[in-house]
């Protein structure tokens, strides 16, 4: 086999690889942004209350 076809050949695999983590990564940073968004717009669901103290978390009256 021709050195250059076996280079191009490898190239080809690193170039490959190469797409597979850029496409993960892209979808791992539109999911955390669209938590981040979720969170900030008070989606649709609500953060576990379960190991805050008494009285954490509750309403706030602002009005006063």
């Amino acid at each position: 086999m021709d050195m250059a076809l076996v280079a191009s050949a490898l190239a080809m695999k690193a170039a490959g690889t190469q797409q597979q983590i850029s496409t993960s990564l892209l979808k791992s940073n539109a999911d955390m942004e669209r938590n981040t968004v979720l969170t900030l717009l008070g989606g649709a669901q609500q953060a576990s209350q379960a190991n805050l103290g008494a009285g954490v978390g509750g309403n706030v009256d602002i009005a006063a």
